[in-house]
């Protein structure tokens, strides 16, 4: 199985998350969203990731807002994940896909997921995803998160999980 992770980050965490996600998938093809591919020819699996903003993924706004709170410097650049879904018409028929994100460790309704609003993208593309969209939780004080402890773990797991249903629906 060729897999690929792509992932948008704005201090480190989606990062983090996506590098142990493609441990758990056993691969090394995890590439920020401003080096990621538009020709996914040959890949079986895309996992897509992002941190969730105002209930939703990133727009170049609040990519800049999240800048101007931080250091002043991001992890990953143009486009964020909503541009460069946007950016399809189609995808490989045989692509199975999967996404993720990280947010605030308080009720989904409160703070939404930037996941869910790349798997209705994805969706739109006509690919129905392999697994639910799985959110990983961050913890913080407003102008510094961090990682609940575990997040990176379960990651793994989720990943592993993703690799053994995509195998199983192969057989």
């Amino acid at each position: 199985m060729r897999a690929l992770v792509v992932y948008e980050s704005m201090f480190g965490n989606t990062e983090e998350i996506a590098r142990a996600i493609g441990e758990g998938l056993g691969t090394d093809e995890i590439l920020p969203v401003d080096h990621a591919p538009r020709d996914l020819a040959g890949y079986d699996l895309l996992v897509v990731g992002a941190p969730t903003h105002v209930h939703g993924l990133s727009r170049p706004s609040t990519r800049k807002a999240a800048a101007d709170q931080g250091s002043g410097s991001t992890r990953t650049g143009e486009p964020g994940v909503r541009e460069w879904l946007g950016g399809f018409t189609v995808l490989p028929p045989a692509l199975d896909t999967a996404v993720f994100d990280t947010r605030i460790g308080k009720p989904r309704w409160l703070t939404g997921s930037a996941a869910r609003s790349a798997q209705k993208i994805l969706s739109g593309l006509g690919h129905a995803p392999a697994a639910p969209a799985e959110s990983f939780l961050v913890e913080g004080d407003g102008t510094e998160t961090k990682l609940v402890a575990g997040e990176t773990e379960r990651a793994r797991e989720w990943a592993a999980g993703l690799r053994l249903r995509r195998r199983a629906s192969r057989a």
